[in-house]
């Protein structure tokens, strides 16, 4: 069967588009009023999974707290991801909230392309953002390691060329678009095609995790290289990505000043410590459908 994929329209249009589904289930931090309330009044279960406040956020929640008290209050189970964000909902009202922990670690993890394991050393920074780019380049520069090969996979699309001309003002590394070549020869290669990353992990032997060095960003998921036991690098900017990083053992962490010395240490592997069981998710979606 082909899936269904279809986007939510604007919220006044949500009372002519919505009919009667058994159960609504909302990923993380989708708040939205009238989603709740009319699934709400179509008789409809409505689930919240893997479901989060950052401490970032948590301060505007509070400050409108009359505001997500009415929608929290049409949720009729949350599972969230940690005691701290437990506290948080509870502060709303919620009754029927319990944690389970990050639905992420449940994920099937596996490569969808085999490539030949190099023997150089291959460290990827992988969904960098904004000025990280540089930042890694001048420490691969600095760092001088040899035999070693220095992938970059920028989070948005659009930033595709971007980061190109970027790595071109490197004039004494040789560069290459994955998306031409596929052979990893090069000094630099860019990752300038979507879906490859998990495959490239499958071949690193170091991953820069992009968003821990722009203070804004707050990180991205440790949990896919963690899966290969890479040596994984990251900024103390993780913020958003909290508990996932409480869920890896081994993270090598560092400054944006000291990131070429610990890519010429003595790196620790990573590995999963902790995976949860979606049996509860699953057996309450079972239960709105009957």
């Amino acid at each position: 069967m082909t899936p269904n994929v279809q986007y939510l329209p604007f919220e006044i249009f949500l009372p002519f588009w919505i009919k009667k589904p058994k159960v609504l289930i909302v990923v993380e931090a989708e708040f939205w009023y009238m989603l709740f309330l009319i699934t709400k009044l179509r008789g409809t279960k409505t689930i919240l999974i893997n479901a989060r406040i950052s401490d970032k956020s948590y301060p505007k929640y509070l400050r409108f707290k009359w505001f997500y008290k009415k929608i929290f209050l049409k949720i009729d189970k949350i599972f969230c991801q940690s005691e701290s964000d437990k506290e948080k909902f509870l502060n709303f009202g919620v009754k029927n909230i319990e944690v389970i922990g990050n639905i992420k670690l449940a994920q099937n993890i596996k490569a969808s392309k085999k490539y030949l394991k190099l023997d150089s050393q291959i460290i990827t920074a992988g969904s960098t953002h904004r000025g990280e780019e540089e930042l890694i380049l001048n420490s691969f520069r600095d760092a001088n390691l040899k035999d070693s090969k220095l992938v970059i996979a920028p989070r948005h699309p659009e930033r595709f060329n971007e980061v190109e001309a970027i790595i071109k003002q490197y004039k004494n590394f040789t560069f290459s678009k994955f998306s031409n070549d596929k052979s990893f020869n090069s000094d630099i290669i860019l990752i300038d095609c979507l879906g490859e990353l998990i495959n490239i992990y499958a071949i690193s032997n170091i991953v820069v995790i992009g968003g821990t060095f722009n203070e804004n960003i707050g990180g991205h998921n440790p949990i896919e290289p963690a899966y290969f036991n890479l040596k994984i690098i990251s900024g103390d900017s993780y913020f958003n990505q909290k508990e996932l990083y409480k869920n890896v053992e081994g993270i090598n962490f560092t400054t944006k000043e000291n990131l070429t010395k610990i890519l010429k240490g003595d790196l620790k592997k990573s590995k999963i410590i902790q995976t949860i069981n979606i049996d509860k998710i699953i057996k309450e979606v079972k239960n709105g459908r009957r």
